[in-house]
């Protein structure tokens, strides 16, 4: 059976990945935002992710609320030694908030085109530090005896938490420009469709080179999945995913396409989970990694906050339900209330 912490690590574990899912999309749409021409193209773009993009960013919050209840020594470990880091994705985050409210303030075209690129540039450097803090805890981080991480954020940018990086943000750009698809009409439909097979090959690119670079790095992980006959299900099932959305929209499927998108990255995300399990963080001195264990909070806490969960988390996905049904369909069209 599965013990209170095993649940708790799969429970942050899915928050996290409800966020990548529903966030990912929105900073690959910031990603691709200086590709389109004009203002019209853009105030497009923006519309498409204008009536959720702070509904999405409810996720990270949630987590990073569950992951200091749940394991605050995680916690503690991560924000703490990785204090810059995350100040720069809040920074580019809030850059991202501040551009879309008021990028339509005034009209001159400098002031516009300033907060275009603060948008684009910090959609950008949020998927890419995001995937940098993923590829460390992956690769491994140094860890003293205390539970401190023990070194400084130059540390931070060795080659595969950097390509783990690039690949977020690549895998972010096809995601979002597939929702693109989906929301935009007329013109820039036809220029977002010659996006796309750029996007999903610098993606599948820098998939198969992490990958490459897993099978090489990291190899207790790779081990970890392979012990398990079950779980090689999952990286059969992402490899085909990903895959499988050239397919799909080869053949005119665009939302077949966006649901393999949405695998593709569930899967890899999951794939993470089964190789680091029962660690949430990976110490270069094995001994020293945080696990769910001894990293936890006590078994009354974890307990007493389980039920808390089973009440909050359907009320989250219900949220989450509605707001997409209420503004996310459809295609996007620009009126005389548009600015």
């Amino acid at each position: 059976m599965i013990d209170l912490n095993t649940l708790w690590f799969l429970l942050v574990g899915a928050i996290f990945a409800g966020y990548a899912l529903l966030d990912g999309f929105d900073l690959g749409v910031g990603t691709l935002h200086l590709l389109a021409r004009g203002d019209k193209e853009r105030r497009l773009m923006l519309n498409a992710i204008g009536p959720v993009w702070d509904g999405n960013e409810v996720w990270l919050v949630v987590g990073g609320g569950a992951l200091f209840a749940a394991f605050p020594r995680v916690y503690a470990t991560v924000f703490s030694g990785f204090y810059l880091a995350m100040m720069l994705v809040l920074l580019a985050l809030i850059f991202r908030g501040i551009a879309i409210e008021f990028r339509s303030e005034l009209p001159m075209r400098w002031w516009r085109q300033t907060w275009d690129v603060s948008f684009a540039m910090g959609s950008i450097a949020a998927g890419l530090l995001m995937g940098v803090a993923l590829g460390n805890l992956i690769i491994g981080i140094p860890i003293d005896a205390a539970g401190n991480y023990a070194a400084g954020l130059s540390d931070l940018l060795r080659p595969y938490p950097l390509l783990t990086g690039v690949t977020t943000v690549a895998l972010f750009a096809m995601h979002g420009s597939i929702y693109l698809a989906l929301r935009i009409d007329g013109p820039l439909l036809k220029r977002i469709e010659r996006w796309i097979p750029w996007t999903i090959g610098i993606f599948v690119l820098c998939y198969l080179a992490t990958s490459a670079a897993t099978f090489c790095l990291v190899d207790p992980m790779v081990k970890h999945v392979l012990a398990r006959p079950l779980f090689t299900v999952a990286p059969v099932l992402t490899f085909l995913a990903v895959f499988n959305v050239p397919r799909e929209l080869r053949r005119g499927e665009t939302w077949r396409a966006f649901i393999s998108s949405c695998v593709s990255l569930l899967g890899l995300l999951s794939l993470v989970g089964i190789g680091m399990y029962p660690n949430l963080v990976n110490a270069l001195d094995s001994s020293r990694s945080l696990d769910i264990y001894n990293s936890a909070s006590t078994t009354e806490t974890l307990g007493r906050m389980a039920i808390f969960a089973a009440i909050a988390a359907p009320l989250v996905a219900f949220y989450t339900y509605h707001l997409y049904r209420t503004f996310a369909a459809g295609k996007v069209r620009l009126d005389a209330t548009s600015s």
